[in-house]
């Protein structure tokens, strides 16, 4: 059956203390773009203490709920304890019990890291299993290896981007993210803070659903202010990772 719009609260994981800018919070209501048949499938701001139970981790020890200057986040703030059959992210969480599609990813992510080329956060969906799935890496420089769009397809990730563009400053600061898929002509399309122009564009029809998250290839950061828009979502288990 499709499902309805709701906020999961079922658990939580140890909250954390963090001195950073509160973010730019985006309405709700009022998402950067959505098509007409979509709905509104999940979301998340993590004022319950049980916000991280939505979520299934490559290690759950390197992620903490956090109040930021008032505001609540998911923290990734250490690096995971997790070795991927095929050369891929280490970070990532994925929302649990939620299969899409077609949707829209609309969130606010900030990096924690020190500045380098490959300093990033990363976007996942379409995320079939461990080894099978798609993911966007913004980054502060493009190169084949970050600033892309890449797909897992049980060998090292690969570059797909058809558009990029030179990098992202990700600098101190929260930037507010979308992500715009549909499965029948296989396009994906990323937007960071300005969500007229996409930062990143591809098509690729190998993943038709599966599961969605955030996270980072080997950096740290912040997440906020999930919505996941979609007209085709179900319920379904996403799994479960194997720590080292």
């Amino acid at each position: 059956m499709p499902i309805t719009r709701r906020r999961f609260v079922q658990g939580s994981l140890a909250a954390g203390a963090a001195a950073f800018a509160a973010p730019s919070l985006f309405a709700a209501d009022k998402p950067a773009y959505v098509p007409g048949n979509y709905e509104l499938v999940y979301e998340q701001d993590f004022k319950s203490d049980a916000a991280a139970k939505d979520f299934v981790f490559t290690d759950p020890k390197a992620w903490r709920q956090t109040e930021a200057e008032g505001h609540r986040c998911l923290e990734l703030f250490g690096k995971s304890k997790y070795a991927p059959k095929v050369r891929s992210p280490l970070n990532i969480a994925l929302v649990n019990d939620l299969e899409v599609g077609d949707y829209v990813i609309e969130a606010d992510l900030r990096q924690t890291g020190k500045e380098y080329g490959h300093r990033d956060m990363c976007l996942f969906y379409s995320f079939v299993d461990p080894s099978h799935f798609y993911y966007t890496h913004i980054a502060t420089k493009t190169d084949p290896h970050a600033h892309n769009i890449f797909i897992v397809n049980d060998q090292p990730r690969l570059r797909i981007s058809e558009k990029n563009t030179d990098g992202f400053d990700w600098a101190q600061t929260w930037h507010h993210v979308s992500l715009r898929r549909t499965a029948a002509d296989g396009k994906i399309e990323v937007y960071a803070d300005n969500m007229d122009t996409p930062i990143m564009v591809a098509h690729d029809k190998t993943f038709a659903r599966g599961h969605v998250g955030f996270g980072s290839f080997d950096d740290t950061g912040l997440v906020s202010n999930i919505r996941v828009y979609s007209p085709d979502a179900k319920k379904s288990a996403a799994g479960c990772f194997t720590a080292m």
